[in-house]
Formats: C-alpha cells, sequence, structure tokens
C-alpha cells in the first residue's frame, strides 16, 4: 500500500477558511508522485465519466464537464487531500429517473432540468457543510446502504443491456424492460456482445491483477481499433459518432415554479445519498491517520462543485471511492493529482474529441456493466444473512424498492426504512436489574454466566439507551413492575445511568413522576454514574436534579447503596 504521509497540516483554525488546503507546506518532491497519480486517474476517469453521463441520457462531454467542476472546486474548497469528486453512477440512475418523469431525455428540457437540480443539490451540501450536520451521513444504516447499492446496481444492468445486445431500448418499469429484453434475446447482435462483455473481461481481469491498471481504458481502446479493423460499423455496431464540444458558459438555468416543486424531493434525497457516500470516502481515505476526518468540510467542497457543474449545464456531482482510491494508492499526496486529471481530460476536450467518435456504445456499457457489479457488496450481505436476520430482510426490502418502484420513490424508501430501524431499536430498550459482583463493589446487568448477590431492600436498575419519548413509557412501566414483584419492601431504587446520554421533554416529564410515585411510596431515588454531559443539562433543566437533590446523585452504584442504605 502506497505511503500516505504527507504535508504537515496547519492549525485547525487557519484550515477551517483555507483555500487548497492540501497544498499546504506542499513540498516539491511530492510533484512526480502527484502527476503519476493524476495520470493513472485520468485514464480511468475518461472511459468512466463518458459512460456515466451515457447513463443518464446526456451527451459524453457532460460528464467531462461535471468531472472538471467537482475536481477543480474540491481542491480549492475540500478537507481531503485524495477525494476524487465528479460524475457518479450511484446517484446518476437516481436524477435520471426522476428527470425523465419531468421531460423527455436528451431534451434540453431535461438537461436545463439537470442543472438545476446540481445549483440546488449543491446549495444543500454547502449548507450541510456550513451549519455541520454531518450526522446526516449516518441516517442510512449498513444493511439499507447494501439495499440501496443492490437496488442501483440492477437499475445500472438492466439500462445498459440494450448497448450490450444492440437491441433498441423497451420503455417502461424496469421489471418490464427486462422481460422484454428477455423475449428478443434471439435477436442481440453477436459483435456488440462480444465487444461488451470482452471490455468487461479486461476490466475485471486488470482489476484483479492492479487496481492501478486502466483497463477500461484498455478495453475502449481496444474495442474502438475492432471496430476500425473490422468495419463492424457496417455489421450493426454502433458507435458514439461525432462529439462536436463548445467549452461552456456559466449561466443559471431557468425553470418554471412546478418544477422547482417536482426537484426539490429529488434534490433531498440526492443530497443525503451524497452525504453518505461523501462521507463514507473521507472516512475511508483520511488526510491525517492521527485527525478526525472533516466530513463538513468535504461536504461543503462536494456542494460547491455541484452548483458549478450546474452553472456550466452539467448534473449533480458525487463522491467516487473507486477513483479516490486511485489516487491514494498510486501515490498521491495532494489534489494535485486531481488536477493534472482535469488538465488531462481539457486537453482531450479541446484537441482529441476526434479519438472518441469511433468507441462502441457496448464498450461504455461494459464499463457500466463492471461497475454495477462492483457495488454489489456480496459479502457483506451474506454476512448479514448469516448473523441478522431481521437486517437482512431490510436489505432485500431496500432493493426490491428500488428495483419495483419509480427509482426516487425506491430511495425514499430506503431512508424511510433505515429511520424506522434506528427508531425500533432504541424502543427495544428495556430497563436491566443489576446485581453486585460478589466480593467486589461493581455492579453488573443481571446474567446466567455470571452469579451476583443482591442488597436486601434495594432495587438497581439501567437503560442502555437515550431516554426519549420512544421509550419513555416503557422505562415507567419496567421500573414499577420491578418494585412490583420484589419480594421485600423497597426502601431504594438506584437508576445506574451510564447508558443514558440523552434526556428529552417528554422522558423528563416521565422520570419526574417514577421519583414522585417512589417517594409517595417511601423509596428512595437515587442516580449512580450519570457521565453524559447532556444528560447533566437535562436534569438540571427539567428540575430533576433540583427533585433528588445532591445527595442523591452518585458517581458509583455502591456508592449510591453504601450512603442511602447503609449497607456494607
Amino acid at each position: 500500500m502506497a505511503d500516505r504521509s504527507g504535508p504537515s497540516q496547519t492549525s485547525t483554525a487557519s484550515k477551517a477558511w483555507a483555500v487548497f488546503p492540501s497544498l499546504a507546506n506542499y513540498r516539491f518532491a511530492f510533484l512526480s508522485r502527484d502527476l503519476f497519480a493524476g495520470l493513472t486517474l485520468a485514464a480511468i476517469v475518461i472511459p468512466e465519466q463518458m459512460a456515466t453521463a451515457r447513463l443518464g441520457g446526456f451527451a459524453p462531454q457532460i460528464g467531462f464537464f461535471a468531472f472538471v467542476a467537482g475536481s477543480l472546486t474540491f481542491a480549492a474548497f475540500g478537507s481531503n487531500r485524495f477525494l476524487s469528486s465528479g460524475a457518479d453512477s450511484t446517484i446518476t440512475p437516481i436524477f435520471a429517473g426522476g428527470l425523465a418523469a419531468l421531460a423527455a431525455t436528451a431534451s434540453p428540457d431535461y438537461a436545463t432540468l439537470a442543472a438545476a437540480l446540481a445549483l440546488m443539490v449543491g446549495l444543500m451540501l454547502a449548507a450541510a457543510g456550513i451549519f455541520r450536520l454531518g450526522w446526516i451521513a449516518d441516517l442510512l444504516s449498513v444493511p439499507v446502504t447494501i439495499g440501496f447499492l443492490a437496488g442501483i446496481s440492477a437499475h445500472i444492468l438492466i439500462s445498459q443491456l440494450p448497448g450490450i445486445l444492440g437491441l433498441p431500448g423497451p420503455e417502461g418499469p424496469v421489471l418490464q424492460r427486462l422481460a422484454t429484453l428477455t423475449e428478443h434475446l434471439g435477436e442481440a447482435n453477436g459483435f456488440t456482445v462480444v465487444i461488451g462483455l470482452g471490455v468487461l473481461a479486461i476490466i475485471a481481469l486488470s482489476e484483479r491483477i492492479d487496481a492501478r491498471i486502466p483497463g477500461a481504458l484498455i478495453g475502449l481502446l481496444l474495442a474502438s481499433a475492432a471496430v476500425v479493423l473490422l468495419h463492424l460499423e457496417n455489421r450493426g455496431v454502433s458507435v458514439l459518432g461525432s462529439i462536436s464540444v463548445e467549452m461552456p458558459a456559466l449561466a443559471i438555468p431557468v425553470v418554471s415554479v412546478g418544477h422547482l416543486t417536482s426537484l426539490l424531493s429529488l434534490g433531498l434525497i440526492i443530497s443525503v445519498v451524497v452525504m453518505v457516500q461523501t462521507a463514507a470516502t473521507t472516512r475511508s481515505f483520511p488526510t491525517d491517520a492521527n485527525e478526525p476526518p472533516d466530513v463538513n468540510r468535504d461536504f461543503f467542497g462536494v456542494g460547491i462543485g455541484s452548483i458549478v457543474a450546474g452553472l456550466v449545464g452539467a448534473f449533480p456531482v458525487n463522491a467516487s471511492p473507486p477513483r479516490t482510491a486511485v489516487v491514494s494508492e498510486t501515490g498521491g499526496r495532494s489534489q494535485i493529482a486531481g488536477l493534472a486529471a482535469v488538465a488531462i481530460v481539457v486537453l482531450l476536450l479541446a484537441y482529441g474529441t476526434s479519438l472518441l467518435h469511433r468507441i462502441p456504445n457496448a464498450a461504455l456499457g461494459g464499463v457500466l456493466l463492471f461497475v454495477a457489479l462492483r457495488i454489489i457488496r456480496l459479502r457483506q450481505i451474506v454476512a448479514v444473512f448469516r448473523q441478522s436476520l431481521g437486517e437482512f430482510l431490510l436489505i432485500l426490502m431496500t432493493a426490491a424498492g428500488i428495483i419495483v418502484l419509480p427509482i426516487e420513490q425506491g430511495v425514499g424508501l430506503g431512508i424511510g426504512l433505515s429511520l424506522l430501524h434506528g427508531i425500533w431499536t432504541t424502543t427495544r430498550a428495556r430497563v436491566q436489574r443489576f446485581e453486585r459482583v460478589p466480593g467486589t463493589s461493581i455492579w453488573w446487568p443481571v446474567s446466567s454466566k455470571l452469579p451476583g448477590e443482591q442488597v436486601p431492600g434495594v432495587i438497581v436498575v439501567g437503560l442502555q439507551a437515550p431516554l426519549s419519548f420512544l421509550n419513555a413509557y416503557d422505562f415507567r412501566r419496567d421500573i414499577l413492575a420491578a418494585l412490583t414483584s420484589s419480594p421485600q419492601k423497597v426502601r431504594l431504587l438506584v437508576l445506574e445511568a451510564t447508558g443514558i446520554v440523552e434526556i428529552d421533554f417528554t422522558a423528563a416529564q416521565v422520570l419526574t413522576e417514577v421519583i414522585n410515585q417512589c417517594h409517595e411510596e417511601g423509596i428512595d431515588f437515587a442516580v449512580a454514574r450519570l457521565e453524559s454531559s447532556r444528560a447533566q443539562d437535562a436534569i438540571v433543566r427539567f428540575g430533576i436534579a433540583a427533585l433528588l437533590g445532591p445527595a442523591r446523585q452518585y458517581q458509583s452504584v455502591e456508592e449510591a447503596v453504601r450512603a442511602c442504605a447503609g449497607k456494607g
């Protein structure tokens, strides 16, 4: 693995507003490594960005515009020195499906809506960075994320089958399109199939040998050579054709109020997905192993990239884990690597588009087939199936929703399932009884594997979750059940509060009622090990601390028992 040590970082305060932060204290000795990483990145970017643009229904050069906008602005405003931002196949099927419901694919209105969506997503991401909303990236659980990627993979695979088979693209929902293609398999063009699957095989083999080998570029070059040498255009193999590139001018896309309303929900979904992927990329390839990644700063960098992409007529951009890995593993030390790749792409746009018009569409389909197969996390799916059947069902429901429903609705369903899963997990938290470990002063949850002892007249309970409206009433029910089921008269109830990191208004009212009821029945109530500063502030704010008094708040359960129950 390449050495990730790089330039020393400036202070936190100065980095917060620094431009081109990865160039702070840059050394000339790093330049050769950055240029090599940039050359390798460009070899991967050129076929990938064209293929991703094609996936979204755009001309190939629009993918290049998105890459240039995303990479330039992230280098200027982002924090991570490896991260590569640009057109991304994870979000492209989502916004392409949403935009197709508003305008015909490849029409001027479609392009205008895509640019407006990029502006909207960019503003949301920039705001998330400024207001430090990095926690939003944690809203999608791992099983839901796995299901989401599997569903997106299915969309990419099915959308590229017509190009791989040399068949017209059918209309309708995903499963209907798949059924139509299956009926016409006998009409597939053999040369097209060989090109698509051949490019897929070349990329897969290159990846297996060394991820730094530009298998996609090699595959496209060989496929283009085959088209020219074997005259495959005369045998039914379609190619990109001539590409006329006009350098974009900055312009604000103008759309109707009705379309803005429709774009808002789609923009929110895209923004959440981009935040999740950006945070995952930043955390997987940290700039400095000794400092936590600045996820919020990277949200801002990717967001500004989407804004610029919208202004030049492109579509939303996203952080790319595979491209970021390439920069890291090829020895890149800063965003100079990304800027070098940008320079190569700009030269291609200016002087080399004639080299692209013989590229077979099936070859780009092969690139996307590899992308689709790579984002399916098969090992994680198997692991979840073996270890947690309930969460495996979450994977299936999320993937099915994205495949069967309109894709933006499917993604919304996945986000909803993730939130419900988190809520359900919190509501499952129940009060636990504690016992003293014999011969010690340690109190531990009751376990059949660990013998414990009770103190007569004392009940110790704990809750290993935030105390909120989601579990407050179960909390009260469990405590009252513990009091009524005690064979002896209870003189002291101790709440072991290590796990209670937060207390909301509803829970505070319930806790107050429980304390008052204990006092009415002559039962002393004490709190031990309330370590969370937020929970400590809450009991003061809601009047619980005053109700208990300082003599009933302790640093350990044993201290509370000795002080309140008088037991040694």
